[in-house]
């Protein structure tokens, strides 16, 4: 609690400015983290809570780290501050631990609701706890989701605030590579000579991390996988090399994922609140995804289908943009669109409602549907900006969805091609 501002006898003052900010409307405060609070214009107030987290986004991403909290919180931690500075004893220290204790757990259960409802595994939820058991001022958490092809790296940041025991979780980075899984045990090494003809070497998780620490190497250098055994190498196949600062040898089966850029994004969440770990993998690899609780300007919900926006530049924290389709008012409705297809678990409603599940967070489920007289599994995803369906075969080539639709939904499909046929050949003056 000391840190919170640079001069305690400050504290007064900063308590009245809040006070007279919430008499205003202002329920939340945000501020720099890291650096002591010296006047008031270090103090940003909002009459709620998205404004403040907008704010606090945005600016830990171009200076220091920013954190949003009630504006109440903070006038109780500078009534505290006022105390101590003026020799004030607390009077039951007993009490003040065990309230302390009491908080730490409520923040642990808290994290780990959060990280349920954005579906991450128990292990990551695990890896955690054991974190904030070691009170470290932040630490990150990774996570592989598969790939379509390759796998989806995510990054978890968590830190903790400069005032308390208390950890925050607002953001995970993704990155889609196109690289094979690692083998149980192994990993990405980049070994370059060291002092005395020792080699240096260091690991890596992840390709696109070894790989951008290889091409900043000078000199010699090699990237390699391998396994680590009893602190020795006991096994390694060489990726690609350099010599003379420069590049001079890449395998074969690795320069795909070596010479194209990884594809990044950063996933913002707000307690437990955002894209989960499913559906932002799955938006990395171009699919959309559906969530039924997204916040307008006035902070009202809204459902919507969304998916990156690939074509345009990247915003200015690196980010793709993304494409919203208003549901119902955009027009593609899941279940309505389901119902023009001959698919075998529609028949059933616990697989329809499994399935309408797993296409609204974006992945690809297989189906059975009749092709050439035969039953086959097809693998199917949303299309929302079109309004259809799309099916793949299960070496992933596309398939007309037309020979899947039922008998009235290709009648309908037939009468608006021809209406549209009737309305182009008119606009040239062509009379059918």
């Amino acid at each position: 609690m000391s840190q919170l501002v640079g001069k305690p006898e400050m504290a007064g003052e900063l308590r009245e400015y809040l006070e007279q900010q919430a008499a205003k409307g202002h329920e939340w405060v945000v501020y720099d983290t890291d650096n002591p609070i010296n006047t008031r214009y270090d103090l940003h107030c909002f009459p709620d809570e998205e404004e403040a987290f907008d704010f606090e986004r945005e600016y830990q991403q171009l200076f220091n780290w920013h954190q949003a909290v009630p504006i109440g919180d903070m006038i109780f931690n500078l009534k505290e501050l006022e105390q101590a500075s003026r020799g004030i004893a607390v009077n039951n220290p007993d009490l003040v631990l065990k309230t302390i204790k009491a908080m730490n757990k409520n923040n642990l259960d808290d994290l780990k609701n959060e990280l349920k409802e954005l579906r991450f595994p128990k292990k990551v939820i695990e890896e955690m706890e054991k974190h904030m058991e070691k009170n470290l001022s932040e630490f990150q958490l990774r996570h592989q989701q598969p790939g379509d092809k390759g796998q989806v790296d995510m990054l978890l940041h968590f830190r903790q605030s400069a005032q308390s025991d208390y950890y925050y979780f607002n953001k995970y980075n993704i990155t889609l590579n196109n690289a094979k899984p690692l083998a149980e045990g192994h990993q990405y090494l980049v070994i370059s000579p060291g002092e005395k003809d020792k080699q240096m070497m260091r690991r890596f998780d992840t390709p696109h991390e070894a790989i951008a620490y290889f091409k900043e190497q000078k000199g010699s250098s090699e990237l390699a996988v391998g396994k680590i055994d009893k602190k020795e190498l006991a096994f390694k196949t060489t990726l690609a090399t350099m010599e003379n600062d420069k590049v001079n040898f890449v395998s074969k089966d690795f320069s795909k994922v070596f010479y194209t850029p990884a594809v990044t994004q950063t996933v913002y969440v707000e307690k437990g609140k955002g894209f989960t770990a499913e559906q932002s993998a799955n938006m990395l690899q171009g699919r959309a995804v559906h969530r039924d609780d997204m916040l307008n300007l006035g902070g009202q919900t809204y459902k919507a289908w969304l998916e990156l926006d690939f074509k345009s530049p990247k915003d200015r924290f690196n980010n793709y943009k993304t494409k919203q389709y208003h549901d119902p008012s955009y027009g593609f409705d899941l279940q309505k669109t389901l119902d023009r297809y001959h698919i075998k678990e529609l028949a059933d409603p616990g697989k329809r409602e499994k399935l309408e599940e797993t296409i609204r967070n974006g992945n690809r489920p297989f189906v059975t549907v009749v092709k050439n007289g035969e039953e086959v599994k097809m693998r199917v995803v949303a299309a929302p900006r079109y309004g259809e369906l799309n099916f793949h075969a299960e070496n992933g080539r596309p398939e007309k969805r037309e020979q899947f639709m039922t008998p009235k939904a290709h009648e309908q499909l037939l009468a608006k091609n021809k209406g549209k046929e009737k309305e182009l050949a008119e606009s040239q003056g062509i009379s059918i």
